[in-house]
């Protein structure tokens, strides 16, 4: 098996067509909208460098790739390293594995969703401390509302994970997996091996279960006091903002590139 001592990289996947937030996707790419006062990626970005992730693979579709790079540039500007890839077209999240492949090499990755955005808590904690586990993977899962839109992820005494389900009809139970994730380098390995679903993408349930069936998943609940917004949606995004300007009053910035390079003294 895979270990390396080596600081995680990191993937922010921003990729996708933002269909359900038509029509201000129809020429903007979904994670370039704004979150309150920032662009929707700055959060997911904040997070990774929190949690001291210097380098970072941006992937994004050919056409809006040349956005964020005009947005943020190589990262020398925050003391760290961006690079950019494509995805050409959408052919499911563990796709992001299969094209940051060189870019992973022998390091344990942490993938964000760019369209989700985490704050409080201890999700950093959570974060830090799984990209030190020298192999398996790490889900994040939090209890949510509507499990059914969602991967449902049902575990037992000791976080011990029993089942996993993409969107099930009839949840096992109300814990939903967010969109982070830390897998260690034989990430590359299951992502190239995986089938497409009905659907014709692969899935990232699926690419849990391979970690799942060698007895190398973990899980980590991310407890009341960590907001998370899966920001897909008109109304989450609208409820993203509202609590981003509600807790930014009370306690100053959130998803703030420069200031989170300010704290950790990369600047």
């Amino acid at each position: 098996m895979h270990t390396s001592s080596r600081p995680a990289k990191g993937i922010l996947l921003a990729g996708g067509k933002g269909s359900r937030l038509a029509p201000m996707t129809r020429f903007v790419s979904k994670q370039l909208l704004p979150v309150y006062d920032k662009p929707m990626i700055y959060y997911p970005l904040a997070t990774l460098m929190q949690a001291e992730v210097r380098e970072i693979l941006l992937i994004s579709t050919p056409a809006h790739l040349p956005v964020y790079q005009q947005l943020l540039g190589n990262g020398k500007q925050w003391g760290i390293q961006l690079h950019y890839a494509e995805q050409e077209s959408a052919g499911g999240l563990p796709q992001a594995f299969t094209i940051g492949a060189d870019f992973i090499d022998d390091t344990s990755v942490m993938l964000l969703l760019g369209d989700n955005v985490f704050f409080g808590g201890t999700i950093t904690e959570h974060l830090v401390r799984a990209a030190q586990a020298s192999r398996g993977a790490t889900l994040f899962a939090t209890r949510h509302s509507q499990p059914h839109a969602y991967g449902v992820v049902e575990f037992g005494p000791g976080q011990k994970i029993l089942s996993l389900e993409e969107k099930p009809q009839q949840p096992k139970s109300n814990n939903v997996i967010t969109g982070a994730y830390v897998f260690d380098p034989q990430v590359v390995e299951f992502a190239h091996a995986l089938q497409p679903s009905d659907r014709g993408e692969t899935e990232m349930i699926d690419l849990l279960g391979c970690y799942q069936a060698q007895g190398d998943l973990r899980m980590e609940f991310l407890g009341a006091e960590t907001r998370w917004f899966d920001t897909g949606t008109p109304q989450t995004l609208l409820d993203a903002s509202l609590a981003i300007a509600n807790a930014q009053r009370a306690q100053g910035p959130i998803g703030c590139p420069l200031q989170t390079a300010q704290a950790n003294r990369w600047i």
